[in-house]
């Protein structure tokens, strides 16, 4: 079963690489570049929308939003696009990062703390 769950996450990491790959082609549709796009700078972002020291929270995103939006993105490419994607993901050495991402993160928490300060305050 260990294995299993290890196989599973191999997968999960090529796909991250795989989506973000996809976005950028020209080849994808457009709706699944928008998602694959998404789910990419999410997945590869070094900050988490909802941080790992909140518990139970905090994995959820891990755990199943971003698998739920990888399945999603997959259904929108064609599988033999899909198919061309992971074969270059898997031959790529580093995984990239997403500091666009980040910064959309960063953003969404300094907005959410303003806010949650103006009603305090207010």
């Amino acid at each position: 079963m260990l294995e299993r769950l290890k196989q599973w996450a191999r997968r999960l990491k090529r796909d991250v690489v795989a989506l973000w790959i996809a976005a950028r082609s020209p080849a994808t549709p457009w709706l699944a570049k928008l998602v694959a796009a998404a789910v990419a700078a999410y997945a590869l972002s070094p900050i988490d929308l909802i941080p790992d020291f909140i518990p139970v929270l905090g994995y959820l995103d891990d755990l199943l939003i971003v698998p739920a939006g990888i399945a999603l993105a997959v259904r929108l490419i064609p599988a033999a696009l899909m198919a061309d994607f992971r074969r270059q993901a898997e031959v790529r050495n580093e995984r990239p990062r997403s500091l666009a991402a980040a910064l959309v993160i960063l953003l969404l928490w300094a907005g959410s703390g303003l806010a949650l300060a103006l009603w305090i305050l207010g």
